[in-house]
């Protein structure tokens, strides 16, 4: 299939649901061979069945170190290589204060959502060394940025995720290798459960443009990232939120 994608194959964990899932589709219909990375390894199957095989999948928690190191294995020896990967599997946690934050979801969230990126990152990176071109793409969040009450786990998170691509973006700068970042608000997606009605209230109300972001939207604007034509572009951090971001 011609596109510009043709020829590259794309790892996108969390790659069966929500924005990943979109992403995920608008890769392969400009082109690109995807291994999907995901926890839910029914929904893969699923997937990877509708697809008749063409879709890799690993069944992997991004959280577990080891497991991502294998999955990348797997994938560079299924595909033949790795040119780009999307890091978007990533959890919201319970809305909660500080003070009463539990511990365990503190820990949960940070492990999926930074712990997770830094793994997928780290893993990734020599294969796309190995063959001297990479595109990353990190999924962080407005929170990341200004914080959102009552969502401290995901927001602080989310800041690391970004701090985590300027800091790989400015070492692999002299590179073939680009590493950015996307920080949309809120975007309805399943993720949406997970969250009380006053939080996506409360978020909602911050984006001037007065409605959440659609999947479509984000995969326009991360695909850009993930082509060749992002080639002046690294450690930086591209805001999707209606509006809302002020900095």
């Amino acid at each position: 299939m011609a596109g510009r994608f043709a020829g590259r194959c794309a790892v996108v964990t969390g790659g069966v649901s929500g924005i990943g899932a979109g992403i995920a589709a608008r890769l392969a219909s400009e082109g690109a061979r995807l291994s999907l990375w995901d926890r839910d390894a029914g929904t893969l199957g699923d997937t990877q069945a509708r697809s008749r095989g063409a879709t890799h999948t690993v069944a992997v928690d991004v959280a577990d170190a080891e497991a991502v190191r294998d999955a990348a294995a797997e994938t560079a020896r299924a595909m033949g290589r790795i040119d780009i990967l999307i890091a978007s599997a990533g959890i919201t946690g319970p809305n909660a204060t500080v003070a009463d934050y539990p511990i365990d979801a503190w820990n949960r969230v940070i492990d999926v959502n930074l712990n997770g990126v830094f793994y997928c990152n780290r893993a990734v990176v020599p294969y796309m060394e190995k063959s001297g071109y990479g595109r990353i793409v990190n999924i962080a969040s407005i929170a990341g940025k200004e914080g959102n009450p009552n969502a401290s786990a995901y927001s602080a998170s989310k800041a690391g995720v970004i701090a985590l691509t300027k800091s790989l973006g400015k070492e692999l700068a002299t590179s073939e290798i680009r590493v950015n970042c996307v920080a949309p608000a809120a975007v309805r997606t399943p993720m949406f459960d997970q969250m009380t009605p006053q939080h996506l209230d409360f978020m909602l109300s911050k984006i001037p443009l007065g409605r959440f972001g659609e999947v479509d939207e984000i995969a326009a604007l991360v695909c850009w990232l993930a082509s060749e034509e992002c080639s002046f572009s690294t450690g930086a951090v591209f805001d999707i939120s209606g509006g809302r971001a002020t900095y």
